[in-house]
């Protein structure tokens, strides 16, 4: 039978020559990480697709979908391995190029091998971060919400990209389908294509091996059956460990996205808890210079490092400015990240108290979270400070809290350098033609309010909302947010604007 396959498909010989390879210095659980990120990546995509068979993605169904997989045991088990196998790939590709680093592998010829490794790193926190969205609960939707500001501050590129990426002016249904996108299809087909290049250049180049003088003198071993066994070992401890945690800390799923919260303090992921750490150290002034600039000049660096070390050879001793470099870089992304996580504990302790999952379940599971009780008229989920005495005003205030409150706040305090405040702003409160024009047309490019600079992007929503809404949520703004008392403003003035 083999015979007979070898002669129609050569798989047995391509199986044999990627198999019988010698491991300079011989095999070691040293060399296990590639491996097992390997192995991490086909565990999630394998527990990716079975999730994608529960799993709706829309405003209206993406959280009622992951709750009802968080009250089905398999289900639940498959989300919970998903959820700690993405920090274990995570973690793996970056021990993977922290023991590259140190042992001086992305020396001629490993150069490109090295470029792909730090890509493939970078693919993978996209993956955390369009997956951190889906669940559709409030830390989701909020940390989410900073991260796409964040990325709205980029210069040239960055407001475009924070368009494509949220589907339009606010946070929803488009946005939801743009990072499930992301997350299933484009991000695992370029990071196959990745690792199918990164193991290309790898068989052609051959291992590094240990750090010696000659390397002509270690003596070899084999891949097959000595490194295999070691590489199925630790990836066997791994999913081990994967799914010891998926029972003993599944993941918490909070109550569903609400953008008029005002309260709630989103917690990132462990991954990027440095970065945020890094936001909160500098004034606000600095925003662009912790968010985008020194990242960006940090994956320049990292990337450069082949050609950055002159030594010429892969000894320690010989590498000391880039062995230092690295120690003070992992000393400062583990303090950065113990700092965000201390404050953020904090100022979560100081909010007020949110529902425990079970009590999440048990209302998503109440006949009344489907829908509104009759006795609760719909204005209830419109912020309070909305006036009841005038119904325009009043059905503003609801086309407020679902299209503006996103990116606005509930509150209209915006968001610092990216989203200008409503509340306490004298454009809205003065010309309502201006108003309607900025509300029909959009608005690009760098403004300021009450003496603070902001370059964000609102979006046109003439064709999306109606004359109507637009005339409600105006008067809203002008009249009944925070201290606005300005004019409302009529559908009939929204249909005649004339820019």
């Amino acid at each position: 039978m083999l015979n007979w396959i070898e002669s129609r498909t050569g798989f047995i010989s391509m199986a044999k020559d990627f198999l019988v390879e010698d491991i300079p210095g011989g095999a070691s659980y040293w060399y296990v990480f590639g491996s097992a990120t390997v192995f991490a990546m086909i565990l999630q995509i394998v527990t990716g697709i079975f999730l994608t068979f529960f799993y709706a993605p829309s405003a209206n169904t993406a959280w009622e979908s992951t709750a009802w997989i968080y009250t089905h045991y398999w289900p639940h088990l498959i989300l919970a391995i998903h959820y700690w196998g993405a920090s274990a790939m995570i973690a793996l590709v970056f021990l993977h190029l922290l023991q590259v680093l140190v042992w001086g592998a992305y020396k001629s010829p490993r150069e490109l091998q090295w470029v792909v490794g730090v890509i493939l790193l970078l693919v993978t926190l996209v993956l955390g971060l369009t997956g951190y969205l889906l669940p559709w609960d409030m830390n989701a939707y909020f940390a989410s919400q900073v991260a796409l500001n964040i990325t709205g501050t980029a210069p040239i590129a960055g407001p475009m990209i924070q368009q494509i990426a949220q589907g339009g002016g606010a946070m929803g249904t488009e946005t939801i389908n743009r990072f499930f996108g992301l997350h299933v299809w484009l991000m695992p087909a370029v990071m196959v294509l990745l690792v199918g290049a990164h193991l290309a250049i790898f068989r052609w180049n051959g291992p590094a091996g240990p750090i010696a003088e000659d390397p002509r003198k270690l003596k070899n071993g084999r891949f097959w059956p000595d490194q295999m066994f070691m590489d199925g070992f630790a990836s066997l401890i791994i999913f081990a460990i994967i799914v010891a945690l998926a029972f003993i800390s599944p993941p918490f799923l909070d109550a569903k996205a609400d953008p008029t919260n005002t309260s709630f303090i989103p917690y990132p992921a462990w991954y990027f808890l440095a970065l945020f750490g890094l936001l909160n150290v500098v004034p606000p002034s600095l925003d662009l210079l912790a968010t985008i600039v020194v990242p960006t000049l940090f994956l320049i660096v990292v990337i450069a490092i082949p050609w950055l070390d002159r030594s010429t050879t892969r000894s320690l001793s010989a590498r000391g400015g880039i062995i230092v470099s690295t120690i003070v870089a992992l000393v400062a992304i583990v303090g950065l990240s113990i700092y965000s996580q201390t404050s953020i504990q904090a100022k979560q302790a100081a909010a007020p108290p949110s529902p425990t999952e079970a009590q999440v379940l048990a209302m998503a599971n109440a006949p009344s979270a489907a829908a509104p009780s009759a006795a609760a008229p719909a204005a209830a989920a419109a912020p309070a400070s909305a006036p009841a005495a005038n119904p325009a005003i009043a059905a503003g205030a609801t086309v407020y809290a679902g299209t503006c409150a996103g990116c606005h706040a509930a509150n209209g305090m915006g968001q610092p350098g990216a989203i200008p405040p409503l509340a306490g702003n004298p454009f809205v409160t003065g010309d309502p033609h201006a108003v309607i024009g900025v509300l029909l047309d959009g608005k690009n490019g760098a403004i300021t309010v009450n003496g603070a600079a902001f370059n964000g992007q609102m979006p046109a929503w003439k064709g999306t909302l109606s004359n109507k809404d637009i005339a409600a949520v105006i008067s809203y703004i002008r009249a009944g947010l925070g201290p606005n008392k300005a004019s409302a403003v009529t559908e009939a003035e929204v249909a005649a604007y004339k820019p």
